[in-house]
């Protein structure tokens, strides 16, 4: 079990997380989304495609693009679709 936690809470948790990278990707029903916003940070990847940015929040604090999701990926990267990875201000432990 993978689990991402951030400010003492747990935030994401999952068994069928998808390793790329050396980067956990959490499915999204494993997301606890009332923690996230989305901000309007994108990143370009050449074979992973766009990805978008959600910024962490917790009892008052906040992680700036902490997560990224990847919503059409490229063809070599459709395993990690909508699936979400973390910056080390979250902690990832697998």
């Amino acid at each position: 079990m993978a689990t991402a936690s951030f400010n003492g809470t747990v935030i994401a948790e999952s068994d069928d997380t998808v390793v790329v990278e050396g980067n956990h990707y959490f499915p999204p029903s494993s997301i606890d989304w009332d923690h996230f916003t989305e901000t309007e940070r994108t990143t370009g990847c050449p074979w992973k495609g766009t990805a978008n940015y959600f910024s962490v929040t917790v009892d008052g604090e906040r992680a700036d693009n902490a997560a990224w999701t990847y919503r059409e990926p490229k063809e070599k990267a459709e395993a990690i679709r909508d699936h979400v990875a973390f910056y080390p201000a979250v902690s990832v432990e697998a």
